[in-house]
């Protein structure tokens, strides 16, 4: 049971109501997670901004999901690893590497780079080291990436922390997080 009341996106009528209509667009339906998060206009237009953004970023949508999916599992969120295993699969990646990405591999180099930048980032609270960022540029990771990959992980976080705090229901496919 969720810890909030998940909104009804029918009777919503003020500044909120464009913002899921976009999301309905996007999804053919308003997710649960977007309905909780409806109760601030503020963090609804954030995210939904933050997730179009990214989404056209230098990492692309694929690797994004990608990068989703080990945010997931490493903050023990249910939620976001169902939906972003589904978006990634949306998006061109394989069950195979959506399971590897869930571990923080990838048998593609650059998107080993970016995994093992962003599973760092969560595991030491954004307290990397340099060593953790020359071995993304040694790996041929560039400066918008390795920013994106920043970005990516702290949209993931926010994500993360929304579903876990507020216990949204899972309304996707469920995955079995690994953590």
């Amino acid at each position: 049971m969720s810890r909030v009341e998940l909104t009804n996106p029918d009777q919503i009528t003020d500044e909120r109501a464009e913002t899921l209509a976009q999301i309905k667009g996007a999804f053919g339906v308003v997710p649960n997670m977007f309905k909780a998060v409806a109760h601030s206009p503020a963090a609804l237009t954030s995210m939904w901004a933050q997730f179009g953004a990214l989404g056209k970023g230098a990492l692309g949508a694929k690797l994004g999901e990608m990068v989703a999916v080990a945010v997931a599992d490493r903050n023990r969120c249910d939620y976001c690893l169902s939906a972003h295993t589904m978006l990634g699969k949306k998006a061109g990646a394989t069950a195979e590497e959506m399971s590897n990405a869930q571990s923080g591999r990838s048998d593609d180099p650059r998107a080993a780079a970016v995994l093992t930048l962003a599973t760092a980032l969560v595991e030491k609270r954004g307290q990397i080291a340099d060593t953790d960022v020359q071995a993304a540029r040694d790996a041929g990771l560039s400066q918008e990436e390795i920013v994106e990959t920043v970005a990516h992980v702290a949209l993931n976080v926010f994500t993360n922390y929304i579903n876990v705090a507020l216990d949204v229901p899972v309304d996707f496919t469920r995955v079995a997080l690994t953590r």
